[in-house]
């Protein structure tokens, strides 16, 4: 199994580690990048073979890892355009980047999938959202997953409109969970604690919290009644947040990712 990725930045990098760590068998990897730095690294890393011509870096790939930033991808895509194979898998993690874009540059007969991972796989800990264009077999959606499984979790996205939403929920989520382990550590110094102990306490609750959700079968609301006492400390701040609609202002702020999503695919 030979794979591409064209780009070498942190989520190509992620995707390698996991598929090296993985022991695909007889899997070879190539990377194209503009970058000699990048280049130089994944090499040293990794020991994958590197290339500055992207279209000598597809040559009797299987996969081809589409790792680029949204803003190159069009002149990526031109440069691919005419050297791809159908039987080759194209997998694009660039967000805001549709598979009818990608088709149409590489040719109509394309299998193309577009996925979006987020920045916890660069510790293992990530999910990604899959969307198969209409020339993928079960085979290719099988290959795609299991990349994208080297790094955490993945899922299967049908409708690709959805695809903005799943950006806007899990890549861009992140930062939300940033802001409010931010805000909490804030919180705890504006009370008295010193910077590191509330910076600890902040982080190692989020951390904990998580995983809690991710570990229980019972669901982050249930989780929320069971650590909510009636009168008690937990139940005086949440109705804080309530009453500032907390929940409707995290709807609202996803709401507010996903259009910009679509609008930037339509530019």
């Amino acid at each position: 199994m030979m794979i591409t990725f064209i780009g070498g930045g942190n989520m190509a990098t992620a995707l390698i580690s996991g598929l090296i760590k993985s022991a695909w068998p007889d899997l070879k990897i190539k990377v194209s990048d503009p970058s000699e730095e990048a280049r130089n690294r994944l090499q040293a890393a990794y020991e994958i073979e590197p290339f500055t011509d992207s279209v000598a870096a597809i040559a009797g790939a299987d996969i081809i890892v589409l790792a680029v930033k949204p803003q190159v991808m069009t002149r990526v895509l031109d440069q691919l355009a005419g050297h791809t194979e159908p039987r080759q898998l194209v997998l694009s993690i660039a967000a805001s980047t549709s598979l009818a874009t990608i088709t149409k540059a590489l040719g109509k007969d394309q299998a193309v999938i577009r996925s979006m991972p987020n920045t916890p796989a660069l510790i293992g800990h990530g999910i990604s959202g899959v969307c198969p264009g209409k020339n993928c077999t079960p085979h290719h959606i099988e290959q795609a997953e299991k990349i994208l499984s080297a790094t955490g979790e993945v899922v299967l996205i049908e409708d690709e409109s959805l695809m903005d939403v799943v950006t806007a929920l899990s890549g861009s989520g992140p930062a939300y969970y940033f802001l409010l382990t931010e805000a909490l550590a804030v919180a705890g110094r504006t009370l008295g604690l010193p910077g590191e102990v509330a910076d600890k306490l902040a982080a190692y609750t989020a951390f904990g919290a998580g995983a809690m959700v991710v570990q229980s079968d019972a669901g982050a609301a249930e989780l929320r009644r069971q650590v909510t006492s009636p009168g008690g400390t937990t139940q005086a701040a949440l109705e804080v947040l309530e009453s500032g609609l907390f929940s409707q202002l995290v709807c609202s702020a996803v709401a507010a990712a996903t259009s910009k999503g679509r609008e930037l695919a339509s530019d």
